[in-house]
């Protein structure tokens, strides 16, 4: 299948947080396949290794890693001094890093609420507070906040998560207004159920599938290629009219809440 060049993305120096796995090593994928400069983390010393080598023997340029808890702010924040100092300004930021672990009400103690907020929505804002300056005096550019259309639906067992996740729509669309005369738009993508190795790992099985297929309105899993496609698009040029937005990729999930 073909799928879009962006002409704009050659060169520009993207970072994404948790690009390690799943989704995030896709995005990684697609922004290196554009030509685009990528800057990424995880949570381990060595957890880039294969994604740099997979990437650099596909031709492409070798992304920058470095490990880094995104819930220690000063931590995170002065990687990304690094990332500036070391590759560019970043005139693209995936903010994709988080966690969906599932939990009950009752077993929700104040400091567990506390770090489901640090590693689902915090460090989504300290993340852009470390890089507008720069992006703007580099001449723009663009924030993608990745969400979950799980809030959307009222899932179950994960209200620590899906309050993060609907907390996104209203940084993205407050700091749109802020940073947009700064050159800086702000959007957020809203993935459906993507087919990642966790999930795989814990909690796929025939049954979910189907269930997951029933509800939707495209009757086709989704997987990480569709979400870092629509990304592209919003972090590419071709996407200049567009700030404050909230796009869902879920093949029309979430419309199944809205009907009988």
């Amino acid at each position: 299948m073909n799928h879009a060049t962006y002409p704009s993305l050659r060169g520009r120096v993207v970072f994404i947080s948790g690009g390690s796995s799943g989704i995030g090593a896709e995005l990684v994928r697609a922004f290196a396949r554009q030509g685009a400069r990528v800057a990424f983390c995880g949570t381990k010393a060595d957890g880039g290794r294969a994604l740099i080598e997979e990437v650099t023997a596909d031709g492409h340029a070798p992304p920058w890693y470095a490990a880094c808890d995104v819930r220690d702010v000063a931590a995170y924040q002065a990687l990304l001094a690094r990332v500036a100092a070391e590759v560019g300004p970043v005139r693209v930021l995936v903010n994709n890093a988080g966690r969906d672990d599932r939990h009950t009400m009752e077993d929700v103690t104040p400091e567990f609420w506390d770090e489901r907020l640090a590693l689902n929505l915090k460090h989504y804002f300290f993340a852009i507070q470390a890089v507008a300056p720069g992006m703007a005096a580099a001449g723009g550019g663009s924030v993608v906040n990745m969400g979950s259309v799980s809030w959307m639906r009222g899932r179950p067992n994960l209200v620590g998560y899906t309050t993060a996740k609907a907390g996104i729509l209203g940084l993205t669309r407050t700091l749109a207004r802020e940073l947009g005369g700064r050159g800086i738009r702000v959007n957020a993508l809203v993935p459906g159920a993507i087919v990642t190795e966790r999930q795989n790992t814990l909690h796929r099985d025939a049954a979910a599938d189907q269930a997951f297929l029933d509800q939707q309105c495209l009757k086709l899993r989704l997987d990480p290629g569709h979400v870092a496609r629509a990304t592209l698009f919003l972090a590419a040029d071709d996407s200049d009219g567009m700030t404050g937005q909230h796009v869902l990729v879920d093949a029309g999930l979430a419309q199944q809440s809205v009907v009988s």
